[in-house]
């Protein structure tokens, strides 16, 4: 069935990234910026405006909304998810977004500062685009395409699936959450409001992509309690905590089980901080592998270097603790095999080849998973995300929203 969809996406899109979402890790609130409620408030006014009446926004920041269901089949209750914030990485304040229609190959440079240059040689799926609309921000900030993209994807959707009652679907849920970008996406989900049998996020790059895997994820950190005494007297007795710090650092392995040189299926350990003084420091790391055998490897790995380092330092301590963040979601994807089938359907009836693949990271759904909603991962079409290079594809980005349509049809038929 051919959709001939008005697409409302690329408006949309612009709207939204224009709107200061950056979620903020060191803040204990939810959402942890009160300013990605300005996003989800419009986002409850547009969804009331094209008819879904029950849309709304919790204290938490947390949006749900209902398609209702227009089919006597009895159809799972599908969900699609899609998060609000953009990552503390990179400026999301005063995005000023730029459609550059037809792309002809080369070189876009970024005018608010002409350093930043989005290059084929760097970003290989621009070969792809030939012909095609790009939307970048100006240089100064990133774009926001993670995952405003996926936002506009399923607004844009579901005002043609309400236009449309003629397309058969079962009930449809619309989860909108924040802060995914600081790990915090899916901590306040009412999962029994939600009522969803299966879910996708839209949240991916490339189109046709379909991910059903993900790394398992810990946090690591390292507490290191050295001796302190007056630097003027502290000949055989001082044990500088920052530098035993360092010697931890400097054994980590250089060549392999670092994000710089793995790719593919590879995992790594990865200081993400490190704070400390004379007395105290701590280390915090994020370890990723794909099965959560090879996570326990690497955590060991982690705890024998702080235990060889320590032998040089005979009256300090230091302590490991882990801490799980989530787990492969085709742990609990690869016994239900219709949910990621049932997407591959939907993509190919686009017009797309779709392409499986692994993420090297995690999405609201790897958590959602283990929360009871099987959830893989859907392309949304950005590119470079948490950089001042991103980009997306609008055709890519009407793709996607087309794929939402499908598989709430392809559900309905295989019901």
């Amino acid at each position: 069935m051919k959709l001939n969809m008005q697409h409302t996406v690329l408006e949309r899109f612009l709207r939204y990234v224009k709107i200061d979402t950056q979620s903020d890790a060191t803040s204990p609130t939810c959402p942890s910026t009160e300013k990605q409620k300005n996003l989800s408030r419009l986002l409850v006014e547009e969804l009331l405006e094209m008819g879904i009446s029950d849309a709304h926004m919790d204290d938490d920041g947390y949006i749900y909304a209902t398609i209702p269901s227009n089919t006597d089949k009895k159809v799972p209750v599908i969900c699609f998810c899609s998060h609000v914030d953009t990552a503390p990485d990179c400026s999301g304040a005063n995005v000023k977004p730029i459609v550059h229609k037809n792309y002809q190959g080369g070189d876009i440079v970024l005018p608010d500062d002409t350093s930043q240059v989005i290059r084929p040689a760097d970003h290989p799926h621009l070969k792809d685009m030939i012909g095609k609309d790009i939307v970048t921000a100006s240089g100064t900030t990133l774009l926001g395409a993670d995952d405003k993209s996926g936002l506009a994807e399923i607004m844009d959707a579901a005002n043609h699936l309400i236009k449309h009652p003629e397309i058969k679907h079962g009930k449809i849920r619309i989860l909108f959450t924040p802060d995914e970008e600081i790990g915090r996406g899916v901590d306040k989900v009412d999962m029994e409001k939600l009522g969803a049998d299966y879910g996708y996020t839209m949240d991916g790059e490339e189109a046709g992509s379909l991910e059903d895997e993900t790394f398992s994820a810990d946090g690591a950190t390292i507490t290191i309690q050295g001796v302190s005494v007056h630097p003027g007297y502290a000949k055989g007795k001082m044990e500088h905590a920052m530098k035993i710090a360092g010697d931890i650092l400097a054994r980590l392995p250089k060549y392999h089980l670092s994000p710089e040189t793995t790719e593919g299926r590879e995992g790594f350990i990865h200081p993400t901080t490190i704070e400390g003084e004379l007395e105290k420091a701590t280390i915090g790391f994020i370890v990723r592998d794909f099965t959560e055998e090879k996570l326990h490897e690497h955590e060991a790995l982690l705890e024998k270097i702080m235990n060889d380092v320590l032998l040089h330092y005979p009256n300090s301590t230091a302590e490991l603790k882990i801490k799980e963040q989530y787990r492969n979601m085709h742990d609990v994807l690869k016994d239900l095999p219709q949910v990621a089938d049932n997407a591959e359907e939907a993509i190919r009836r686009t017009g797309l080849t779709p392409k499986k693949s692994s993420i090297r990271g995690g999405t609201d759904g790897s958590r959602l998973s283990f929360m009871g909603l099987p959830c893989p991962n859907i392309f949304a079409g950005g590119h470079s995300f948490h950089s001042r290079q991103e980009w997306v594809c609008v055709q890519d980005m009407e793709k996607a929203a087309e794929t939402i349509v499908h598989l709430a049809m392809v559900w309905e038929e295989r019901s």
